[in-house]
């Protein structure tokens, strides 16, 4: 459990040591490494990966899918060829459909594999321009921040949009540059990221401004940030990561800071997950895994994904934790999502 007190200045020069030390040990004591990996896989296994609406449909006899285009007409082009381009954040709701925000495709990909069907949210709008990040809350309504517009769009469950937030007269928008968003199932509250302010924004369900943290040019005291990316609410907690400053953030949902996890190294790819047992996963842009802390701050074990036969999943970027226990990590490099069961917590399977 660490307090960053030092300059950023300073943590850019101890950034390399640190990674240099670390590769050292993974050199130096191998068994180590592996008995590492060895806990990570019976704490995480892989279910499936998908990236199109060919991996939500159910497979069909071939005749039968055959006499299906010949009544119905060709299929979608769009779904058959549509896919993932760069998928960015992701969430899930209480019926278990996944959201992708794919800022490249302009697009909210919708994957309900429970009724084996394929969307995408307000298709062909020029309201949803670059969605990056995503956000449900209790009666399924999604948040989407999108950074054309710099606003947080709202749609309810069945995808119909509401309203907006953040949109002041003249068009103009409150926020800069709206990241990461997290919801408190508690109070309704809304909190978000606005990256290049580097502060936090709460604001209630109409919109109005609650509160916020940090600062105009940033800082790295406690309570400060500088550019803030993710967020996270858990047990009355919100996680913040404090990208620019290679940190988390824990702070109490009236932004009273209590304490701080440092971290090697993060940046815009860098993703943010909390289990049901509050233990913290941060994705690693650079050593290509996943670290798993405890709510303490605690180093419990790191998992690479890549290590899973036959899941060819490499490169963990943002992550979204569904019903405590199913984990969602976005591959950044072969722009897939993978799903991996999270054992030890006693919630239900993930399919």
């Amino acid at each position: 459990m660490v307090v960053f007190v030092g300059k950023s200045i300073r943590r850019r020069f101890c950034v390399l040591p640190a990674y240099c030390i670390l590769l050292a040990c993974i050199v130096c004591d191998p068994a180590a490494a592996q008995s590492d990996i060895q806990q990570a896989s019976a704490r995480l296994s892989f279910v499936r990966a998908f990236s199109s609406a060919d991996d939500v449909r159910r497979p069909l006899h071939p005749v039968l899918d055959r006499t299906l285009d010949i009544l119905a007409g060709s299929k979608d082009p769009d779904l058959r060829v549509g896919g993932l381009q760069s998928p960015s954040a992701l969430a899930t709701d209480s019926n278990e459909r996944v959201f992708v925000a794919d800022p490249s495709a302009k697009a909210v990909h919708i994957f309900d594999f429970t009724h084996s069907k394929y969307s995408v949210l307000e298709k062909g709008s020029d309201r949803l321009s670059v969605p990056v990040s995503l956000a449900v809350d209790g009666q399924d309504n999604l948040y989407v921040s999108d950074k054309l517009s710099g606003t947080i769009l709202i749609y309810d469950s069945a995808g119909k949009f509401r309203h907006s937030l953040g949109t002041l007269s003249g068009g103009e928008s409150y926020f800069e540059s709206p990241a990461g968003i997290a919801i408190d199932g508690t109070t309704g509250r809304i909190y978000v990221c606005d990256t290049r302010r580097h502060m936090v924004i709460v604001m209630d369900g109409r919109g109005r401004l609650v509160a916020k943290a940090g600062k105009r040019g940033g800082g790295d005291r406690p309570g400060e940030f500088t550019l803030p990316s993710q967020a996270v609410i858990a047990a009355g907690e919100l996680f913040v990561l404090d990208a620019g400053n290679a940190r988390i953030q824990i702070l109490d949902t009236a932004l009273h800071f209590r304490r701080a996890i440092s971290l090697a190294y993060a940046d815009h790819r860098t993703g943010l997950a909390v289990d049901a047992q509050s233990n913290i996963y941060v994705s690693d842009p650079v050593l290509n895994r996943i670290e798993i802390f405890s709510h303490e701050g605690r180093l419990l074990y790191t998992f690479d994904p890549s290590t899973i036969t036959d899941a060819n999943f490499s490169h963990p970027s943002t992550m979204w934790i569904s019903a405590g226990s199913c984990l969602y990590v976005v591959d950044s490099q072969s722009n897939r999502v993978g799903l991996f069961q999270i054992r030890g917590n006693d919630n239900r399977e993930c399919r």
